[in-house]
Order: C-alpha cells, then sequence, then structure tokens
C-alpha cells in the first residue's frame, strides 16, 4: 500500500516537471529575439544610380554617349585622336581658351561663366541665348559644357553648322582661333578624303617631331648653361 502511494507520487512529481521545463523552454522561446532580417539589396534604384554617376562620370572625361555603355569599359578621351580635322596647335588653343573661363577649376563653363566669356568677347547674350548656346551641344543634358563639348562648338562652325547669328557662331568667330579648315568631312570624293586624312595623319606627325625637336634644342640649351656655369664656377675658385 505504502509503496504503491509512494510510486504514484513519484509519478506525479516527475510529470510537473517536464511540465515545468517545456514551460521554461516556451518562455525563453518567447524572449529569445528574432535575427535581424538583413537588408534587402535595391537592385532597381541602387543599380541605376550607379550606372547613372557611372555614365556621368564617362561623359565628364568626354566619353562619347553614343558609344558607352552604364558599367562598360571605354577609351580614355583624346582630343587629338578625336578631333583630327584640328592642329594640335589648334586644339591647344581651345583649351587654353576653356581654361582661361573656367572660374571654377572643375573641368567645366557653367552658365555664368559662359556669360563671362561672351562678354569678354564683345559678344554679350540674353539669359535664354546663353542656355541655347548650351543645349545646341550639350550632349549629357547637365546644363554646363565641358572640354569636348568646348571643341563640338569649333567643329559645328568649321563644317558651316552653325547660324551666322548665334551665339556659338560668334564665339568660334571671335575666340581668335582659326578654324576654316575643313576635315575629312568636308571632302568632295572618297579618294579626297583618303588624300586629306593622310595629310591630316602627317601634320599630326610633323608637328609632335616638331615638338620633341624644340624641347630637345632646350634641353640641350640648359645642358650648355649648366656647363658655362661650372666653368665659370671653378675658375672663380682658382
Amino acid at each position: 500500500m505504502a509503496t504503491d502511494e509512494l510510486a504514484s507520487k513519484l509519478s506525479r512529481r516527475l510529470q510537473v516537471e517536464e511540465h515545468n521545463g517545456e514551460a521554461v523552454a516556451a518562455a525563453a522561446a518567447e524572449q529569445e529575439p528574432e535575427p535581424a532580417a538583413e537588408p534587402a539589396l535595391d537592385s532597381g534604384a541602387g543599380g541605376e544610380l550607379s550606372a547613372k554617376l557611372q555614365r556621368r562620370s564617362e561623359l565628364n572625361q568626354g566619353g562619347d554617349p553614343a558609344q558607352l555603355s552604364p558599367g562598360s569599359a571605354h577609351k580614355v578621351f583624346s582630343p587629338y585622336t578625336e578631333f583630327r580635322e584640328f592642329s594640335r596647335r589648334q586644339i591647344k588653343d581651345m583649351e587654353q581658351l576653356f581654361r582661361q573661363y573656367d572660374a571654377g577649376k572643375d573641368g567645366f563653363i557653367d552658365l555664368m561663366e559662359l556669360k563671362r566669356m561672351m562678354e569678354k568677347l564683345g559678344a554679350p547674350q540674353t539669359h535664354l541665348g546663353l542656355k541655347n548656346m548650351i543645349k545646341e551641344v550639350d550632349e549629357d543634358f547637365d546644363g554646363k559644357l565641358s572640354f569636348r563639348e568646348f571643341l563640338l562648338i569649333f567643329r559645328k562652325a568649321a563644317a558651316g553648322e552653325l547660324e551666322e547669328d548665334s551665339g556659338l557662331h560668334a564665339l568660334a568667330r571671335l575666340s581668335e582661333i582659326d578654324v576654316s579648315t575643313e576635315g575629312v568631312k568636308g571632302a568632295k570624293s572618297f579618294f579626297e578624303a583618303k588624300v586629306q586624312a593622310i595629310n591630316v595623319t602627317s601634320r599630326f606627325e610633323e608637328e609632335i617631331k616638331a615638338e620633341q625637336e624644340e624641347k630637345k634644342r632646350q634641353a640641350e640649351e640648359m645642358k650648355q648653361r649648366k656647363a658655362a656655369f661650372k666653368e665659370l664656377q671653378s675658375a672663380f675658385k682658382q
């Protein structure tokens, strides 16, 4: 009798302890914080923004919008290879003019800088006129002129594509840069174009050679001056 009662008590106690253990485990599970969900990458908006920023960077460096695609590699803009209708001297003169009016030194001529430029050239423009000038060559629609877009003005002027009463025509005419030489596009026939292309290449190579010769000459003069100075020094020491 006593043995049966003791066994019954032990059985009930085991059941109570098992029940309490399950309750504690459930409570702990409720209190345990769920792992924070990782923020989902916005592949739509984020990817699009990244692509736009990269494209903007490419365009600012002078990339051709027709040849650039988001995320793709491209050749570095070289005015001497893309604008072969102009000599190295002409391009350097254009670059000097561009830098002269790029007051912010950010590689662009904005509307206010273009306004000052046209005033200095003696052909002031209205606000609308300035906006139209930029719009005509603004390939990336950022409302300002990169150096490549600046060169497009002179390309259009050389090809006769600018209206004579337009602000861009006045800019090209008053800038004192001779762009009257037409490029290959102005040739009358395929054979003339080929000959003209060869002439442009030859002229380009000759200009590079002349620059190299000039640098050699200056280096030689510097060398001679140093030698003469050393001789003078040694004479005084004696």
